[in-house]
């Protein structure tokens, strides 16, 4: 399929109830998300395609050309022009975990993001944080960024700081050492303690999600 081919079929999937509830969290697309990844599935792996469909700007097509390529496709210099380009949450959301944590670039942006002064390009380097607590701490200083967390996340932005609460809470389920201090951090601050969340899901309040992600990882017994 051409580009405007595919965006035809993209407007033929718009959805305006899906829209009306989307735009609510600062997406502006009306496309479920299976049958984007249906037409995925269809198109298979396209590059050059999906690199038009970015240039576009429309939401759908950024997620579907996002599905379509691979994070080797990508340099660390274009990723970046993306990302400060991503627009709305969704799109980054993707860009970051499905395109930049599997990158070869991921940690020469996770540095060059992280201390952005725009918030949200910062909270995508805090998301690679998180990642890095969970999976290759390594060279992570973990206490000075409960520093930064204890210093920083109450006033911050709304996306930036749910990125820091995320960091908190990966800190403290994965690093028994500074579980304690995290918890209090969370405590203290009570970021996300009101926070909405659906019956059988686990709160953002971090304290709630530590002791909950511990208690289903300890031994039985």
């Amino acid at each position: 399929m051409t580009k405007d081919e595919v965006l035809a079929r993209l407007a033929q999937l718009e959805d305006p109830r899906i829209r009306a509830v989307n735009e609510r969290h600062g997406d502006d697309h009306g496309v479920n998300l299976g049958q984007l990844r249906a037409l995925a599935k269809e198109l298979g792996t396209q590059p050059e395609l999906a690199r038009e469909l970015w240039a576009d700007g429309d939401t759908a097509a950024r997620l579907l050309a996002l599905l379509i390529s691979r994070p080797s496709h990508y340099g660390s210099e274009e990723l970046d022009l993306m990302l400060r380009d991503a627009r709305t949450p969704k799109v980054q959301d993707w860009l970051v975990n499905y395109i930049v944590k599997k990158s070869k670039h991921a940690e020469t942006l996770r540095v060059a993001w992280f201390d952005d002064a725009d918030p949200a390009v910062a909270s995508a380097g805090w998301a690679l944080t998180s990642d890095r607590v969970a999976k290759r701490p390594d060279g992570l200083d973990l206490a000075a960024l409960l520093d930064l967390i204890e210093a920083r996340m109450k006033d911050a932005p709304d996306r930036l700081q749910w990125e820091m609460n995320t960091c908190l809470a990966q800190i403290g389920i994965h690093h028994p050492e500074h579980r304690a201090r995290a918890i209090a951090i969370g405590e203290r601050l009570g970021v996300l303690k009101d926070y909405p969340t659906p019956p059988n899901c686990t709160s953002p309040y971090a304290p709630i999600w530590i002791n909950e992600m511990v208690r289903r990882t300890a031994p039985a017994g």
